[in-house]
């Protein structure tokens, strides 16, 4: 993705804090990496980026570790016996309701 595509770029020589508006847009840089959503060049200056500034690098750990959790929630399959009970109950209600 270009530079005028996507979100801004990031310029190393930017101290991300003293940015404010921006933050937004390097938010979103983080985001467009992790998708793999960036040209090579992009992703070479994201890399870097983050090599070099404490707040984007956390900002990227966050964001791995919740997709992280967001993945193996979405993947895990809830026991037989749950589903099981589920569908007894669901059919209990509906009896009882007269369907």
């Amino acid at each position: 993705m270009s530079e005028t595509q996507g979100a801004a770029p990031m310029k190393d020589d930017q101290d991300c804090q003293k940015i404010g508006d921006c933050h937004d847009a390097r938010v979103q840089r983080i985001y467009e990496y992790l998708d793999g959503a960036l040209s090579h060049d992009d992703i070479e200056e994201v890399r870097l980026h983050l090599t070099e500034c404490t707040d984007c690098n956390a900002e990227h750990d966050l964001e791995c570790i919740i997709r992280s959790v967001v993945k193996r929630s979405c993947s895990e399959k809830a026991p037989d016996q749950l589903k099981t009970s589920i569908i007894t109950r669901i059919s209990e209600i509906r009896v009882k309701a007269g369907h």
